[in-house]
């Protein structure tokens, strides 16, 4: 898996990209927590659920139907005030599901373990993606601070942070120009 602190920024990346305006701070906290929250899957080791299990680390907690889920309480929960199944309410419901299934997508890109059941609990497949460009960070904290922690981070780094920081420059810049635009005319 990638750092919490990939997901953390990649969360950061996708909620400016996706917002045009000025949010709460619950979206912003929420953003996080949907992109984290795939990893509480690590408590099941300690209640003898195995890495392979259906519940086990990268499985139903990493899945997409996980990720609808989640999006949908999210959405129903923390934005009671916005119509049900208006616009605002299906880009919330949107957003919140890529936040959430982006856990899986950087998972699935990392060089360890057994991939991610995607499609759990209807299919117990693992996959990984073509390209395993990430190097997997350790699940234990007290193994993330050692001598490996430099090559992850740097592979990270590369592979995540420069592309995630590329696309919001790209999507700040492209509002910037249609705003300038707006303005003359």
């Amino acid at each position: 898996m990638p750092s919490v602190f990939t997901h953390m920024l990649v969360a950061g990346a996708l909620g400016k990209t996706a917002a045009a305006g000025k949010m709460p701070l619950r979206f912003w906290a929420l953003s996080v927590l949907c992109t984290v929250l795939p990893d509480a899957d690590v408590i099941g080791f300690r209640f003898g659920v195995h890495y392979s299990d259906m519940l086990g680390h990268r499985g139903f907690f990493h899945s997409l139907p996980f990720a609808l889920i989640l999006s949908f309480g999210v959405v129903m929960l923390a934005f009671k005030a916005v119509p049900l199944f208006s616009k605002k309410w299906w880009a919330l419901f949107g957003y919140f599901f890529v936040v959430t299934a982006s856990h899986g997508l950087l998972d699935a890109v990392t060089d360890g373990g057994l991939g991610v059941g995607f499609f759990i609990p209807f299919d117990s497949t693992r996959y990984f993606l073509p390209w395993r460009l990430v190097h997997v960070s350790p699940i234990r904290v007290s193994r993330f601070f050692s001598a490996s922690t430099v090559q992850v981070l740097t592979s990270e780094f590369i592979w995540i942070w420069i592309p995630a920081m590329l696309l919001f420059a790209g999507v700040w810049a492209w509002r910037k120009k249609r705003s300038r635009a707006s303005e003359v005319l």
